[in-house]
């Protein structure tokens, strides 16, 4: 999926990427591996390797996610954020255990207090190197659906990653990253990685949802800070960023208990917010059948299911990596997101 004239991702075996490992790594920025215990991430020289414990589902035990830039790329650390960038883009990455996050009373959680650390040095970071735009971050923590406290973990961490937006002066509505926030194995620390740039994104927002900035508040005191996707600017190839996708109409989970349904809804969205996307853009830039996709689902029997709808709607050669993980809310079985170039004009 690679293009030397902007970002892009694809999505790799062990062999693949050791495959690439014997070739020039200059154009990696990130990778980001999957596996379903922490057992140390694949290095490779100056570039930054992200471990996300949550197992592929399929025949591989790892899966690698593989970031692609435009040279020259530089390698460094801000704080707790490890990042690389290049002239216009920055990839970072920070990892922090609810045991090792700073409490410093007021109330807080573990988990809320872990969010606002991570989201306080991501914040430092993008401001320091000159990269203040997020484009794109993703949230994985664990027992995402538990509760502590009387209060849901996802809704505390929506609400210490508001304080967090809060405190640095950014807009909590509106003007906000793509992302998402899927839960991670058991006693895994909350990891956060990011794509930030010099230039602004352009929010897109699905017209079948209603925003998530402005749920109403029985998902929790604090709505969700994120768009629904961006879309990254010119003058080099655009690229669609699509945050986690799920089978919500308006605000509201619907076909509960039923996977194929849900699966077919989730890609419904993603089509409405690619049509949303065209439109800002005012060109057919971006196509469903040429995006790479992401798959999170809660219970890995479900796999063959989504797999052979998927195929049939996307078409076999569509690039897919499945992953199983919680979702969000407890009455959802799948989440997908994608990404990808806008098309090549002649």
């Amino acid at each position: 999926m690679y293009c030397a004239e902007s970002i892009d991702v694809g999505y790799l075996t062990l062999d693949q990427l050791t495959e690439c490992r014997g070739q020039n790594l200059r154009n990696i920025l990130a990778v980001v591996q999957f596996s379903a215990t922490g057992g140390g991430a694949v290095a490779l020289p100056d570039v930054r390797t992200v471990e996300v414990m949550m197992p592929p589902l399929g025949d591989e035990p790892t899966a690698f996610e593989v970031w692609r830039a435009p040279g020259p790329l530089q390698s460094g650390q801000t704080g707790l954020v490890r990042h690389r960038s290049n002239a216009s883009l920055l990839f970072g990455c920070v990892v922090i255990a609810e045991a090792d996050a700073p409490i410093a009373g007021g109330g807080r959680t573990a988990l809320e207090a872990a969010t606002e650390c991570a989201y306080e040095e991501l914040f430092r970071c993008v401001d320091a190197r000159g990269f203040p735009h997020l484009w794109r971050i993703w949230n994985y923590l664990p027992d995402i659906n538990g509760d502590a406290f009387g209060m849901e973990r996802y809704q505390q961490f929506n609400s210490a990653r508001r304080r967090a937006f809060l405190q640095a002066r950014r807009d909590i509505a509106r003007n906000v990253p793509a992302a998402c926030a899927l839960g991670s194995a058991p006693g895994s620390p909350l990891s956060v990685y990011f794509l930030a740039s010099n230039r602004p994104g352009t929010p897109i927002e699905n017209p079948r949802q209603v925003s998530a900035y402005e749920y109403p508040p029985q998902y929790g005191r604090a709505s969700p800070t994120f768009s629904r996707a961006i879309v990254s600017p010119g003058p080099a190839r655009a690229v669609l960023l699509v945050s986690g996708t799920a089978s919500i109409l308006g605000h509201r989970t619907v076909h509960e208990g039923d996977v194929l349904a849900q699966t077919r809804e989730s890609i419904a969205n993603v089509r409405a917010l690619v049509e949303a996307a065209n439109r800002k853009t005012g060109a057919q830039d971006f196509a469903v059948d040429e995006l790479g996709f992401k798959v999170y689902l809660r219970r890995a029997a479900d796999l063959p299911a989504c797999a052979a709808e998927l195929r049939r709607t996307l078409g076999s050669a569509t690039p897919i990596v499945y992953l199983r993980a919680d979702i969000c809310r407890s009455d959802l079985l799948v989440e997908i997101e994608a990404v990808g170039g806008a098309r090549r004009t002649p």
